[in-house]
């Protein structure tokens, strides 16, 4: 039941997030790492195409589970010439627990202000109802998130060569996610 329940959420919304489309330009960003380096995409995309994923949290085993999968391939990500970059709402302390957690060895950036989610339109502010309902699994998006409280992205996936986003997984059930050799086959 609550893991439906941001599901039947999201399809009630009336402004639900709905992600840029195949053939969208890539909107160009520059974020800090965990470490305070900035990563810019279009810079990562001049010599790679990058993988771009969303997640909603260190809190989230489908997230974790995603992310490690990712990393543990990276040998086969980095032989396609494709890099991975990670995007969250969260704040840099869950970052580091993200990586402990995942060993992800690619850069993860915490998009303060949602700018980043925003302009790749897979934001939403979570209702008052499922706050409620994680509270009670001891998730607090205001500490998880700091200034970004309780905002979340669709765990998305683009792929994007030469500033173009040539494809996409974006599914508003958190629990779905492409598998790692999905990904692979589309670099």
């Amino acid at each position: 039941m609550f893991c439906v329940a941001i599901t039947m959420h999201l399809c009630a919304m009336a402004q639900q997030p709905t992600g840029l489309t195949v053939g969208s330009s890539a909107p160009d960003f520059t974020l800090n790492d965990e470490e305070g380096n900035p990563i810019q995409l279009k810079k990562e995309n001049e010599t790679k195409t990058v993988v771009l994923i969303f997640y909603r949290g260190q809190w989230c085993p489908y997230c974790n589970r995603q992310l490690k999968g990712l990393n543990d391939s990276m040998q086969l990500i980095a032989q396609k010439g494709a890099t991975i970059i990670a995007v969250t709402p969260e704040v840099n302390e869950n970052i580091a627990k993200t990586i402990e957690k995942t060993k992800a060895s690619f850069p993860i950036l915490s998009d303060a202000g949602l700018k980043v989610m925003s302009d790749y339109k897979v934001a939403f502010p979570v209702d008052a109802e499922t706050i409620e309902k994680y509270k009670k699994y001891g998730i607090d998006f205001d500490k998880a998130n700091g200034s970004n409280g309780a905002n979340l992205p669709v765990p998305a996936v683009y792929i994007i060569k030469k500033g173009k986003i040539t494809w996409r997984y974006f599914d508003i059930d958190y629990r779905k996610r492409p598998t790692v050799n999905e990904i692979i086959s589309k670099l």
